[in-house]
């Protein structure tokens, strides 16, 4: 071994010791890894960037009412996405997959950017870009997580994904924190090409990932593995994988059902941050200071949400992984969001919500968010894509569409005040408590029928 090898593994040694206090990595796996934390990163910090003008565009036009009921164009319009996103998967291999998703969404902003210069209404311009980045922001991490579950196997996900997951919550509080600086001197729109430039960038962190996979699993791993990572994926539909499989059903059930809960959190929180703001600033505000002060105030409620998720992310993921499993993890969540939104339905403040809020999107953004990642690694490499995909988009938007029904029948048919809402957020988590328990026994039969030279993959995963 010469001495510049002998220094890169003595570098990656020293590494491997400092991330010790998130996880255990082995110095062999520090440069790839790392690669996945800096994509992760990057991916996080965009989309923070254009997540504070969003708000400001809506809010600035429309009551926080809209924001839940615009829930329902995206959930129609993740339908024949879902299935294009299947379609092109199978003709193109995952690097170059990944590129064209990501180039398109580059081509978005840059798009989104010029309106502004055409004098296009903020009513409209506020609509059309919230549908758009609330498809954005899951279809990219979605497709970054099947990548990442397509490199590791089910042991190896489960030490280095709170690696890997770190770099999204140090995006997340880093991208809130430029956005707040930012968008005073650019504006919402300008705001939208630093993004842009951002993915660019996380392209080329693809490719250099990918040719580095490849090369170790050719080394490493037999030649099927590594040939079925350089080509694209069989044929076949992301919806008809999640509903041929019990295991993926219970888990589209879950993020449903969560994500009905967090939306309808973010709608008393932000029903409230408008109507403050109107109170505060008077009823002869300029739109433009309005966009502004609630794209500020949003900032930073993101912003203390995200410290909270890296204080998790840090010291805690990998330690609940050890000490309860990805099956306990999933319990950690649903009892945190019981307890702050049980205290709310007995008297809800602007104060009160941003904390309990903040304190529900940090354990999502951290723990939540990698257990959930995770419970893909005992999929096949169809479902860590396809299906995959289907879920974390169709099914996040069916619960923010659900919580459009609720929200529709809260203020227009049974007017509710936000207590009133915040106990229909109460039942809606035990159920949820229920379903993690049912995904839990069902992975761990999972495991045991795959570790079980009698029981088959096509077994272990069928609807009865």
């Amino acid at each position: 071994m010469g001495s510049r090898d002998s220094a890169r593994v003595g570098g990656a040694e020293r590494v491997a010791r400092l991330l010790r206090i998130v996880t255990t990595v082995r110095p062999r796996e520090v440069r790839k890894a790392s690669l996945l934390t800096l994509n992760s990163f990057l991916l996080i910090f965009g989309y923070y960037q254009i997540k504070a003008a969003r708000e400001g565009l809506l809010l600035a036009a429309y009551p926080a009412s809209v924001k839940a009921y615009l829930a329902i164009p995206q959930l129609l319009l993740l339908i024949p996405l879902i299935e294009a996103f299947s379609r092109l998967s199978s003709r193109l291999p995952r690097h170059l997959l990944i590129t064209q998703v990501t180039l398109l969404c580059i081509a978005s902003l840059v798009a989104f950017s010029t309106l502004d210069w055409f004098g296009v209404p903020v009513a409209i311009t506020g609509i059309v870009f919230f549908i758009w980045v609330g498809i954005f922001n899951l279809t990219i991490p979605a497709q970054f997580w099947g990548f990442a579950n397509d490199i590791y196997s089910e042991s190896e996900g489960k030490r280095l994904f709170p690696l890997i997951a770190l770099g999204a919550s140090l995006g997340g509080v880093a991208g809130p924190m430029v956005a707040r600086q930012i968008i005073p001197v650019v504006g919402v729109y300008g705001i939208m090409l630093v993004t842009a430039t951002i993915l660019a960038t996380t392209i080329s962190l693809t490719w250099a990932i990918h040719e580095r996979d490849i090369r170790e699993s050719g080394r490493d791993m037999t030649a099927a593995v590594s040939v079925a990572r350089q080509n694209p994926l069989d044929p076949g539909d992301g919806f008809k994988l999640v509903l041929g499989s019990r295991y993926l059903l219970l888990i589209a059930a879950m993020v449903l059902l969560y994500n009905f809960v967090n939306a309808l959190g973010e709608f008393m929180f932000s029903d409230l941050q408008r109507r403050t703001a109107l109170r505060d600033l008077g009823s002869q505000v300029s739109q433009q200071d309005l966009q502004n002060h609630i794209g500020v105030a949003f900032a930073g409620y993101q912003l203390l949400g995200n410290v909270i998720g890296l204080a998790v992310q840090l010291f805690l993921v990998s330690r609940v992984f050890r000490w309860v499993g990805i099956g306990g993890a999933l319990l950690v969540l649903p009892a945190i969001a019981l307890g702050g939104y049980g205290i709310a339905a007995f008297g809800a403040s602007l104060l009160m919500l941003k904390w309990v809020k903040a304190a529900e999107n940090g354990v999502d953004y951290s723990l939540m968010k990698t257990a959930r990642s995770a419970l893909f690694l005992v999929t096949r490499r169809q479902e860590k894509y396809k299906a995959q995909a289907a879920i974390e988009t169709f099914f996040v938007r069916g619960g923010d569409a659900l919580c459009a029904a609720m929200v529709w029948l809260g203020t227009v048919v049974i007017p509710l005040t936000i207590e009133g809402f915040a106990m229909v957020n109460v039942a809606a988590v035990c159920l949820w408590i229920l379903l993690s328990i049912r995904i839990a026994r069902e992975r761990a039969r999972m495991l045991a029928a795959a570790a079980s030279p009698v029981v088959t993959a096509a077994a272990a995963s069928s609807v009865p």
